[in-house]
């Protein structure tokens, strides 16, 4: 899969030790209009995905997190990789911790009937919420974020995959 950017804020010279954390999201355009998840709560936009699990390879991840938090159901023979992004900084957790994560989009198609979501606590409180959005649109927000326990990399990496998508003639 190819190398789609890097995020390295190179801050990470006192790690001693890493926290990986893969994770691998669905690419879903319809009508020049994206799938994605908008956390009502902090008023960001993310793709539909989340964390890949011990054992579990990176597209059934992809398939399950999106069904979990969005209720669309990937159609497994439209999946086609698209690319990663690869983030490493000092964790946000300690001084000594360096997070690194390998973040995997594919691009796909999903069922017309979207059945119910099974959020986690967290992401029900965030009131996800699954909107096909104007990619200007997330980008926009996603660079305004103003109060949210997450770090504002996460925000910044789906803007800039968004703007990839559109350079490349993807939401055409």
């Amino acid at each position: 899969m190819r190398l789609l950017f890097e995020m390295d804020k190179k801050d990470y010279g006192e790690c001693t030790h890493s926290f990986v954390r893969n994770s691998a999201r669905s690419i879903i355009i319809i009508n020049k209009r994206i799938a994605m998840i908008h956390s009502l709560k902090y008023d960001y936009y993310k793709f539909p995905g989340g964390g890949i699990e011990n054992g579990e390879n990176p597209i059934d991840a992809m398939i399950r997190e999106t069904r979990e938090e969005s209720g669309l159901v990937v159609k497994p023979e439209t999946i086609k990789e698209y690319g990663y992004v690869h983030r490493i900084q000092k964790s946000d957790s300690g001084e000594t911790e360096c997070f690194v994560q390998d973040n995997y989009y594919y691009l796909c198609e999903a069922e017309e009937c979207v059945v119910s979501q099974d959020l986690d606590e967290y992401e029900s409180k965030e009131t996800y919420t699954l909107e096909f959005v104007d990619p200007q649109v997330a980008i926009r927000k996603n660079r305004n974020v103003a109060q949210t326990p997450y770090n504002k990399m996460m925000f910044e990496r789906e803007a800039r995959v968004l703007e990839l998508l559109m350079v490349e003639g993807l939401l055409d």
